[in-house]
């Protein structure tokens, strides 16, 4: 018969065994979730209840949130900003753009009906009534026949003098520098795959073959590979650089399978920069030896997530490493999907809640200066931040590591020192969005696409993508630009005529 020692024994190995089992449970029901929320739920990162959490936040979340001692002050969240009625603007008709070019329709009475049925008089023009509509015109293909006149002495022999022709982009192609600036923008900026572009130019009677196109690409991110190379140059001369990565499959590559992933790496100049640059880079590794590639001439500050591939360039301490709240954010706004019964998204809400105050003091100061913004977020954020790290501390140890909010928080605690570091200066950002929004119009471009066939199609693909999203950061059109290159820069003989054709040098002429 057991005695009272082993009797309390065999219940607290029972107790631990039950809370074992509940936090399991607790888990499988949480992958449920993730996994019914990841096939058919939304995409937006706005956690359940955020609605109620703005309008209703203190009935909702004070009571529980008394157990965590914790201010629960109302906030608005960095995902939702409310409207009051009295500020919402009434949507209306935009005018067309002035530059563009007007043909006038009139619309005249018969000449029957300028007569007036009372008086018989003729009736006299006293104004008119105009109204506008956007007209499209289908894209108008056409020839270019470069005649190069040819001259001879009649009175010897010494040959025909033949006029000169300015190089073209590819030599010996049909491919003008237009229709090379039309393929690279239909396709780089706007995600129309080349088999969809040849498609558009059969039903207009031009019978043009995909392969023809991609070798088009090809040569024309050869073509640019001087205005990259200066557009690096000054990447690297920036206090701040966001960098990111995303998979990319490319089908003929030495030593790996059709299968496997390669990486196509993002580098973004700051938010806050003159002469903004977004640079893409094509590598078939994620290992940490392509940021010591690509920041290996660097004296600054990256901007990353949570990735450790970046602690090996980090290691000397000739560059910083900032952490982003965003990616912290969106672990909460996760962990806040799955919790599952009502009341458990309370801890994740609070997190949320503060982050989003830390969001807020950014949008305030977005137009100030480098020391001004700087003293805003020492004087409001890191409050903050102390109230944030407090609870941290406080409610990491109580929450099981392998729950959703476990991670959360285990990630939030791993990355603290980085996250808090953007305090640092005004001129440092506080996540890594800009990086993730350059490299969005690859990842759209990529569900067209799906994959590249070569490296060298790889290669030429991140330059393009390099030319063209560092022409938009610079509010440069596209196309435009992208012809004015293709016709200037086979033509170009110095640095110094490349470097005027730089976005932030050129002065275009819209077309």
């Amino acid at each position: 018969m057991l005695n009272v020692a082993e009797i309390q024994q065999e219940n607290a190995a029972l107790k631990g065994q039950v809370t074992h089992l509940q936090s399991y449970i607790e888990q499988l029901e949480q992958a449920l979730i993730a996994s019914r929320q990841q096939r058919f739920g939304p995409s937006s990162e706005k956690h359940p209840g955020q609605q109620l959490l703005i309008f209703n936040e203190a009935e909702e979340s004070a009571a529980a949130l008394e157990a965590e001692s914790l201010d629960a002050d109302e906030d608005v969240d960095p995902a939702v900003i409310p409207v009051a009625g009295h500020t919402r603007k009434k949507k209306g008709r935009k005018p067309l753009p002035e530059a563009l070019p007007r043909i006038d329709v009139i619309h005249d009475l018969p000449e029957s009906e300028k007569i007036c049925s009372v008086h018989g008089v003729t009736l006299e023009a006293v104004g008119e009534k105009t109204s506008e509509q956007l007209d499209i015109i289908p894209a108008t293909v056409q020839v270019l026949r470069h005649i190069r006149k040819q001259y001879t002495c009649p009175c010897c022999e010494n040959g025909m003098v033949t006029a000169a022709k300015l190089k073209d982009p590819i030599p010996k192609s049909q491919a003008s520098p237009g229709t090379l600036a039309a393929i690279g923008v239909y396709k780089y900026a706007d995600g129309l795959p080349l088999y969809r572009q040849v498609s558009m130019l059969n039903r207009i009677g031009i019978d043009l073959e995909r392969g023809t196109m991609a070798q088009w690409m090809i040569k024309s991110g050869e073509l640019i590979q001087p205005l990259i190379n200066l557009l690096r140059d000054s990447l690297l001369d920036e206090a701040v650089i966001h960098v990111d990565e995303t998979p990319v499959q490319v089908l003929r590559e030495s030593g790996k399978s059709a299968q496997s992933q390669s990486y196509m790496w993002v580098q973004a100049s700051g938010v806050y920069s003159a002469k903004p640059v977004i640079l893409f880079d094509y590598d078939p590794s994620r290992s940490g030896q392509v940021p010591k590639r690509l920041l290996q001439d660097y004296r600054g500050v990256i901007m990353v997530d949570g990735y450790e591939g970046y602690d090996g360039v980090c290691r000397h301490g000739e560059i910083k490493r900032l952490g982003c709240f965003a990616h912290a954010r969106r672990k909460f706004v996760e962990a806040g999907k799955v919790a599952g019964k009502k009341g458990k998204s309370a801890k994740s809400d609070y997190a949320l809640k503060l982050i989003g105050k830390l969001y807020r003091i950014e949008r305030e100061a977005k137009n100030l200066s480098s020391a001004a913004r700087y003293q805003m977020r020492q004087d409001q954020a890191w409050p903050i931040i102390d109230k944030l790290y407090e609870w941290l501390i406080k409610t990491r140890p109580t929450v099981p590591p392998k729950l959703a909010l476990g991670k959360a928080l285990t990630s939030l605690h791993n990355q603290w020192p980085r996250l808090i570091r953007y305090l640092d200066d005004g001129i440092y950002p506080m996540d890594n969005n800009r990086a993730e929004n350059a490299i969005r119009p690859f990842v759209i471009g990529r569900k067209g696409w799906l994959f590249s066939t070569s490296v060298e199609g790889a290669k030429a693909s991140a330059n393009l993508y390099s030319l063209i999203e560092t022409v938009k950061a610079n509010n440069q059109n596209p196309y435009t630009y992208l012809k004015r290159i293709f016709t200037d820069l086979p033509n170009a003989e110095t640095v110094e005529d490349i470097e005027a054709l730089l976005p932030w040098n050129i002065t275009l002429v819209s077309q």
